[in-house]
């Protein structure tokens, strides 16, 4: 067949509908997952866009309707297809005119406890050197009030950064008394072994809440978290019930790290959120950044052995929920509100352009300022390529203004990344390029080989079908996409 055709073959061509902008993906069996700018999917079989792209498919077909509902195509019945899809493209980045929210404040590098996963270079108890300072806690607060953002989120993290608690309370107070119109909240990341009814007085009056890390049963969290003493355990489950007899159940959540000590153990790390009452976990990857890589915590851990720990335990919150037990996982739920809303979830890993700078930024307890918490960790191994400057001596606009941070942003943008470009899943992925440059030194990476690539892919595609095959699993996943649901 002649490349070349004549002019009638031109002339005679109906083009009855217009194709706007679109993505495809093949998934099991004959079906495509096909995804528009704002990220709407559909699933269709692949003839049927076969005669999408070629023009012609029957527009009284069920695929026609469906596809002009959600803006692959228009037609003299749909005018405003385009600009109803920008609209919705411009909702889904209006978040960037916000900038930074949530400001990190490591008040203290101590801490009492030697996880072997520890992500940063943890110094002992007693070494106070290593405590952030007055000053350096002033000037740090003056930066996060400077954000566009009307809602500042403060998280005071660590080491254990309850052992600087005088310093959380200047910090709140002072936060409290310049923020204007700023509307405030408060985060301690703790490993409660040192909670007490003055600390939860203070945090009651102030309406702080705390995030603490729980990481299974005893022997598996014991095993993660050793404390002298080898107690771990019994000091955060306490601490959990002592925060909820004194600011309410909601007032603390909890985070698990999957360790090698995980794998296998799904079921039971999710039976033990249960029993404390948690309505959901965050079945997150280990990361590969600062002390754990220099240990050999990361070379023994197995990423395709963690999908399948996060398939298994997905797959029995599914069945907890038949069953009638109300329960989630938050990183698909985090996945679904990109999928079926025009909200971001704000989650940095699934942000693009990178949410490094812009969804976090983390102000270390010697005025140091990184881009992101993977980038102290960075750091911590000598790579300062994310350290943005200092608040004792740089400007806010030297800081957020920084190569370091805006060079990253820039080349990191998912939609223009060679690969990423073309994905059908773009839309609900994001750009890590603190990842990519701490294991692959490239801001993007090669896609084929990335670990948070291929590690999304296969979740997205596993969400889809999943819900495609089962109406009950798309009513259950439709409902998680709604954060506050």
């Amino acid at each position: 067949m002649s490349k070349f055709q004549p002019i009638e073959f031109y002339k005679n061509k109906k083009k009855e509908y217009s194709l706007l902008p679109f993505r495809f993906e093949p998934l099991s069996g004959n079906n495509y997952a096909v995804t528009n700018l704002a990220g709407e999917h559909l699933i269709i079989p692949r003839d049927a866009l076969e005669n999408l792209v070629r023009h012609k498919l029957d527009s009284g077909s069920a695929h026609y309707v469906n596809l002009r509902a959600k803006h692959f195509l228009t037609d003299d019945k749909t005018q405003i297809a385009k600009e109803l899809l920008s609209i919705k493209l411009r909702t889904k980045y209006s978040v960037l005119s916000e900038f930074t929210g949530l400001h990190i404040f490591v008040v203290s590098l101590r801490c009492e406890h030697s996880c072997p996963y520890c992500q940063v270079s943890r110094q002992s108890d007693d070494k106070v050197k290593f405590d952030m300072s007055t000053e350096v806690a002033d000037r740090s607060i003056d930066l996060a009030l400077r954000s566009p953002s009307k809602n500042i989120k403060i998280e005071f993290q660590g080491g254990e950064p309850l052992l600087n608690f005088p310093l959380i309370k200047h910090i709140v107070v002072a936060a409290k008394s310049r923020a204007g119109d700023k509307n405030l909240s408060f985060v301690i990341a703790t490993n409660l072994a040192l909670i007490n009814e003055e600390i939860l007085s203070f945090c009651k009056e102030h309406e702080i809440i705390i995030s603490t890390s729980l990481d299974g049963p005893k022997e598996i969290h014991n095993a993660n978290r050793p404390r002298p003493g080898g107690n771990s355990y019994e000091k955060a489950v306490a601490g959990i019930q002592l925060v909820r007899e004194h600011l309410g159940i909601d007032a603390v959540s909890a985070l698990m790290t999957t360790t090698k000590n995980s794998l296998g153990h799904v079921k039971e790390i999710i039976d033990e959120y249960l029993r404390y009452s948690f309505t959901g976990i965050f079945l997150r990857p280990l990361s590969p950044y600062g002390f754990a890589l220099k240990t050999k915590t990361y070379a023994a851990y197995d990423a395709e052995r963690w999908h399948d720990f996060y398939l298994e335990g997905l797959e029995y919150i599914i069945d907890l929920n038949r069953r009638g037990v109300k329960f989630r996982e938050y990183y698909t739920s985090t996945i679904l509100t990109k999928m079926f809303t025009s909200q971001e979830p704000g989650y940095v890993d699934l942000m693009s352009p990178s949410g490094i700078g812009i969804g976090a930024v983390v102000y270390n307890y010697d005025g140091l300022v990184y881009a992101s918490d993977e980038s102290r960790m960075l750091a911590e191994m000598g790579d300062t390529s994310f350290e943005l400057g200092n608040v004792l001596t740089n400007s806010y606009e030297d800081i957020f203004l920084n190569p370091k941070l805006l060079d990253p942003i820039e080349e990191s943008f998912a939609y223009s990344v060679p690969m990423c470009n073309d994905c059908a899943f773009e839309s609900y992925c994001g750009a890590d390029p603190v990842f990519h440059h701490g294991v692959y030194k490239d801001f993007i990476g090669r896609k084929p080989e990335s670990e948070f690539c291929n590690r999304n892919m296969k979740i997205f595609k596993y969400v889809i079908e999943r819900m495609e095959a089962d109406p009950y699993v798309k009513r259950l996943f439709m409902s998680w996409a709604q954060p506050n649901a």
